[in-house]
């Protein structure tokens, strides 16, 4: 499946607002201030599995704007994806040999 721009600016906007939860997470600043103050280095890495469905529309009328069905559609993840998706440390597996 090839994301449209608009998926792609969702999906962007959804990464950032996760990190930005994380980087402003009182309890999260105050655990890792607490292991730094016992003499430890930290390092947070986090895994999170984001899917997405499209929902099924009953009526043809009811279709977003710029929003298509695709039938047997490949994920098309460019060398700029994946960067992306690494800074979020999100791990992308089994892409087809791509």
């Amino acid at each position: 499946m090839q994301l449209d721009d608009n998926l792609k600016h969702l999906i962007k906007e959804l990464g950032a607002a996760i990190n930005d939860a994380l980087s402003e997470s009182e309890g999260i600043n105050d655990a890792i201030q607490n292991v730094k103050n016992a003499g430890y280095d930290v390092f947070l890495v986090l895994e999170a599995t984001i899917g997405f469905n499209k929902k099924a529309v009953t009526d043809s009328s009811e279709e977003p704007a710029g929003v298509s069905q695709l039938e047997n559609a490949q994920l098309k993840v460019t060398g700029q994806d994946l960067k992306f998706l690494r800074s979020l440390k999100i791990s992308v597996e089994d892409l087809d040999g791509q």
